[in-house]
């Protein structure tokens, strides 16, 4: 069966309201055999909203509707499926109770516009709201399925939970959709489809199998996907696939699915009982924001420091003046001395610093604005590497408190640089 996801609503279309539903909806489609094919956002037009009704319903056998079921003016998606299924409204008690018990819950009265959500067009299936107020909607016609649910992601995502999913389970195609995502960081993409080279020994022809990068600031994701007639078929492919992608790109392959490196970087420290500490200049922090958002951090993190002054430098790190002097912030000689100065002070076992120059001014032809020297020492030895990661600020910092990490991740991996 092939979708498509209509989200509804101004606030979408003019920036003010980040459109995470989509995603949501189609990782659940395709997880039970349902392929989106496209996704629209309509504003709160209700001419607009039929016309993107008709054409989806005509071109798709899948559905999904999202916002617009909430009880003020400017919710009008329930008026404009009415319309478009010609049908009317009628209170459903089931919905209207559910209304009451949520005030009830809160110690409040519902008003009337509240238990007017109640109202459900006469000719569909009640989308139960176990959390909220507004229910959703199912029609089927001649084979097909519309259904309509609120905007509110929470409130979307347990009725796709609860009804959504089991129900195209029941009705599965015979075709199962599965999904593998590795992360990679450390090469751009054109480099990493060289080092990959030809997909089709990757992936067979004709075997219902695809191969997509997906870039990003910090690295680029790949994506295999399955069509298959079954889940262990498609697991099988899948796996097939990741075996030869690792042997020709594994080193730059950190995680995969929803595995941040942060992660990756402390179960590496925790099985290894080592420690690190962290100076930061460019970086502001980042680096340890990010170690820290990981439970248990505390085992392996010994402490983060912003010496974002010369002098901080100097009190904090034992940088000597002299080497800033002559060499300048910016500069190998200074994230050594600053790497090496971290995991001294602290007692850890590796220290990491960066400092550079993240803009968008203070650039030079000798050290332009994106220079970013990495600075990485344990007991074997310290080193620095030199990084430009561009002229967006906040890419600047997000880059290199990316290609620090993975510094330590090839450090205790033994992976070459």
């Amino acid at each position: 069966m092939m979708a498509e996801v209509l989200s509804i609503g101004d606030e979408l279309l003019i920036g003010q309201v980040i459109n995470t539903n989509q995603a949501y909806i189609a990782e659940q489609l395709n997880s039970v055999g349902v392929s989106v094919a496209r996704m629209m956002t309509v504003g709160d037009d209700q001419t607009m909203i039929i016309k993107s009704f008709e054409e989806a319903f005509a071109r798709c056998d899948v559905v999904v509707v999202t916002g617009g079921l909430g009880p003020t003016h400017d919710d009008i998606t329930r008026s404009a499926v009415c319309k478009f299924f010609q049908t009317d409204l009628v209170v459903n008690e089931e919905a209207l109770e559910r209304v009451r018990e949520f005030f009830r819950r809160r110690g409040l009265a519902p008003r009337k516009i509240n238990e007017d959500q109640a109202l459900v067009p006469r000719s569909c299936t009640v989308i139960q709201n176990s959390i909220g107020t507004a229910p959703g909607y199912l029609f089927e016609q001649r084979g097909k399925y519309f259904i309509v649910m609120p905007g509110v992601p929470f409130e979307m995502k347990a009725m796709t939970k609860s009804f959504v999913v089991p129900f195209f389970t029941q009705r599965a195609s015979g075709v199962v959709i599965q999904h593998r995502t590795l992360k990679t960081t450390g090469i751009g993409e054109s480099f990493l489809a060289e080092q990959i080279g030809d997909v089709n020994e990757i992936i067979p022809p004709n075997s219902g199998m695809t191969l997509a990068f997906l870039p990003s600031p910090t690295g680029t994701r790949l994506r295999i996907t399955a069509l298959a007639k079954s889940i262990a078929e498609a697991e099988s492919g899948i796996r097939n696939a990741e075996e030869k992608l690792r042997s020709k790109a594994g080193k730059y392959i950190y995680g995969a699915e929803e595995e941040e490196m942060e992660q990756v970087i402390g179960k590496l420290l925790a099985e290894r009982r080592l420690t690190l500490a962290v100076a930061e200049s460019c970086t502001g922090g980042l680096i340890a924001d990010r170690i820290t958002n990981v439970p248990g951090s505390s085992n392996y993190f010994e402490r983060g420091i912003v010496s974002y002054s010369n002098e901080s430098k100097v009190a904090d790190l034992g940088v000597p003046l002299a080497l800033i002097h002559h060499h300048g912030a910016v500069s190998r000689e200074v994230a050594e001395a600053m790497a090496f100065g971290i995991r001294v002070k602290a007692n850890a076992d590796i220290g990491l610093s960066t400092t550079g120059i993240a803009g968008p001014t203070g650039g030079s032809a000798e050290k332009p604005v994106g220079l970013v020297w990495i600075g990485y020492s344990d007991r074997n030895g310290t080193l620095a590497l030199r990084f430009n990661f561009g002229d967006d600020r906040r890419r600047v910092k997000e880059r290199a408190s990316q290609a620090a990490l993975e510094l330590v991740r090839r450090k205790l991996l033994k992976l070459d640089q």
